[in-house]
């Protein structure tokens, strides 16, 4: 997968006034994790959006401030109502040197005989698979092959799916992904992500500086 950089700058304009960074072709953004506080920062409209819409998944990201070089993760990314235009973007910072649980995206790949020549009907379940991984053995997505899917009944659940040995699931071994019934309608089995704890309180804690910083 290629490697994502992102450059970026410090940002001393905060509250009303970043409305005209935008309009001159800025984008403002926030970078936080566990090791440092949130920091202000400003990137290239074009350039970011570039890169943000490159992201596959889960994907580390190289942001460069000034020089200085920390693999990031992509956290919240604000658009305009209207035009769809990015307007805001969260960073995260991850701690290298210790494992972070993330959710990366199911993809689905190949053609399911139970489906197309049985009139099976597919159900999918999860699309977000549950990890635990350091940062450096990061994977943006995992792939799922209905090719094995050859009778009706037969499904494809967490066990299934084919992770390296420096990843962790989290998810229940045998919460099904995608399944064939004689159904006439598909079923929406997925369950709604939870995040943890730890994870929520860094990400408050980063958007209601930044957010509490704009409103002055």
């Amino acid at each position: 997968m290629a490697e994502l950089v992102l450059n970026a700058e410090r940002r001393t304009v905060k509250g009303k006034q970043v409305k005209a960074l935008r309009r001159d072709g800025i984008l403002p953004g926030v970078v936080y994790g566990p090791a440092s506080e949130p920091t202000a920062i400003q990137m290239n409209t074009r350039e970011a959006t570039r890169v943000l819409r490159s992201i596959k998944g889960t994907q580390l990201i190289d942001l460069v401030i000034d020089g200085v070089t920390k693999p990031v993760l992509l956290q919240d990314l604000e658009r305009h109502a209207i035009r769809g235009d990015f307007e805001h973007v969260d960073l995260y910072a991850p701690d290298m040197d210790k494992p972070l649980r993330v959710y990366i995206p199911i993809n689905v790949t190949g053609q399911s005989f139970a489906v197309n020549s049985l009139s099976g009907v597919l159900v999918r379940g999860l699309t977000e698979l549950h990890i635990e991984v350091y940062p450096r053995d990061l994977i943006a997505s995992v792939t799922i092959d209905i090719t094995a899917l050859a009778a009706i009944g037969q499904s494809i659940t967490v066990k299934d799916v084919p992770v390296p040995g420096t990843v962790k699931v989290l998810d229940d071994p045998d919460t099904m992904l995608a399944r064939v019934t004689y159904q006439s309608k598909e079923e929406d089995l997925s369950a709604a992500p939870t995040v943890a704890a730890t994870e929520v309180e860094v990400v408050e804690k980063g958007k209601k500086d930044e957010e509490g910083a704009e409103a002055e």
